[in-house]
């Protein structure tokens, strides 16, 4: 493999379309330790830790039940994904997949809504991050903001593996505390718990304040539970990242399937599972769920220091996210270069085989967030994170509508993962994907995100439009240099 030097952009892409994303220049600097863990941990973020809480005041106890549903369905898109991924190795990234299933509008608007997904993930992380340092020093959120941001992008900079090294333990870190949790919660509601004998009584225990009166599983209605769907499904985003990150890695195909079937594993216990004993073990109502879930049961089963410890686990979730959103926006902006759909100064790498002009770009957008948000939280903060509110289901459905149509077209050998019970799930996650979309727009809570994200698409399509005449003289100019360069 060659490697890239500072302001040289890397060879053609190799016949086989491996030189998107993972291809000559990029390292295969990850090992399959960081992979695992990196799968392991990209689902658990700062939205289970902390939103959760939130969602069960809304949902009652049959909370857990949201979260399982919205499992399944990050689950169906990750097998739909891994079937892709395993199938066509050497493709850049998703954005392909939805370019050769629907066109290259598709892939044009799938790559720049999945970066502009992510850079304004960036930016919310690092205030999120700075908010809770704040608290212990008093410091200017906009300065641990910006420590926070130049902390991350130095990591990324350095290396694919410092990258990995760092999301490996920032993952183990709250994996472990997840585990942990599961263990103490466990021994607590089955009645191994010292003086605490077995109860299960949460799950049906009546409402005594604001957020409702009524009593069982279902208190606020069946309905509470699916209509809490569209602000979970948020907090499960990040799965996808390993499919990703696997094409630096030495064996991406065997690190795809593995990373495709341990999502399933990963969502029954560290969401559903954790879930279920927070509503055994706080009441659905309770006030403190709404500003720490976890640290709220930890005080209940008389854990000292609760607050302090999920504070820490939250930081990390924090700093995690944005590590990996960093990564991720910055690889999604060097596929689109290297498509002819970016500028091509995004394209060139660093000694260490890094594409430091793409990581440094996305940063950018991160650290305007963090002004944003310093100088008008409540305005120009606020559009921006309503703008990007609904993409990520938006890049889901175009993922699933692209295997419904390449599933057709593929090689049944070279399905090493393949889809259950195609095409039955695949139309029912579409159906499932439009119909979160149609609640948001009726949610009076979620119809600006939904009609600003949209806004959003509709701006990347234009853009689409605008450019090509762009895109089509550089790939003239580019086929016409390796005409030149082919050997007689």
């Amino acid at each position: 493999m060659t490697t890239g030097t500072e302001g040289t952009p890397p060879g053609p892409a190799a016949p086989d379309g491996h030189g998107g994303h993972g291809g000559p220049g990029l390292q295969k600097g990850l090992s399959q330790r960081h992979l695992t863990m990196i799968a392991i941990g990209g689902v658990i973020g700062a939205g289970l830790f902390v939103g959760s809480g939130e969602v069960i005041r809304s949902t009652g106890p049959g909370a857990f039940l949201t979260y399982a549903l919205t499992g399944v369905l990050v689950i169906m898109v990750m097998r739909m994904l891994g079937e892709m991924a395993t199938a066509n190795p050497g493709t850049g990234s998703f954005s392909d997949y939805a370019r050769s299933a629907l066109g290259d509008w598709a892939g044009f608007s799938t790559a720049w809504l999945y970066w502009y997904f992510w850079v304004i993930v960036v930016g919310f992380e690092a205030v999120a991050g700075a908010r809770i340092i704040k608290e212990y020093t008093g410091l200017p959120l906009w300065l641990i903001a910006l420590v926070l941001m130049v902390l991350m992008t130095v990591t990324n900079l350095v290396s694919v593996r410092s990258f990995g090294e760092f999301e490996y333990w920032f993952a183990g870190i709250k994996v472990a505390a997840i585990v942990l949790f599961l263990v103490l919660g466990g021994a607590f509601v089955l009645g191994l718990w010292p003086g605490q004998p077995m109860d299960f009584s949460g799950l049906t225990a009546a409402g005594s304040t604001e957020a409702g009166e009524g009593s069982g599983l279902f208190p606020l209605g069946v309905g509470a539970v699916f209509s809490s769907i569209v602000v979970v499904v948020f907090s499960m985003v990040g799965a996808e990242i390993a499919t990703i990150a696997a094409a630096e890695s030495k064996d991406p195909v065997k690190a795809v399937a593995r990373a495709t079937r341990s999502v399933v594993v990963r969502v029954a216990i560290f969401f559903v599972g954790s879930i279920f004993l927070l509503v055994c073990i706080v009441p659905w109502d309770s006030e403190e769920l709404r500003v720490s879930p976890y640290a709220s049961a930890l005080a209940v089963m008389g854990i000292p220091y609760a607050p302090l410890v999920m504070n820490l686990v939250v930081l990390t979730a924090v700093l995690s996210c944005l590590n990996s959103g960093l990564y991720t926006a910055s690889r999604m902006l060097f596929v689109l270069a290297e498509r002819h759909e970016a500028p091509q100064a995004l394209v060139r790498l660093g000694r260490g085989g890094v594409p430091r002009a793409a990581i440094l770009t996305s940063t950018v957008v991160g650290f305007l967030c963090v002004v944003a948000a310093a100088i008008d939280p409540e305005g120009v903060f606020l559009f921006l994170l309503n703008s990007s509110g609904a993409v990520i289901l938006f890049v889901y459905l175009l993922i699933s509508v692209s295997q419904l149509v390449l599933r057709r077209r593929t090689d049944p050998s070279r399905l090493v993962v393949r889809m259950w019970a195609y095409p039955v799930l695949t139309i029912v996650t579409i159906v499932a994907i439009v119909a979160i979309l149609v609640a948001m727009g009726l949610g009076a809570d979620t119809r600006t995100q939904l009609l600003l994200s949209l806004g959003s698409w509709a701006a990347f399509l234009v853009l689409f439009a605008v450019t090509a005449p762009w895109r089509r003289r550089a790939r003239e100019r580019q086929e016409s240099r390796e005409r030149q360069t082919r050997p007689a």
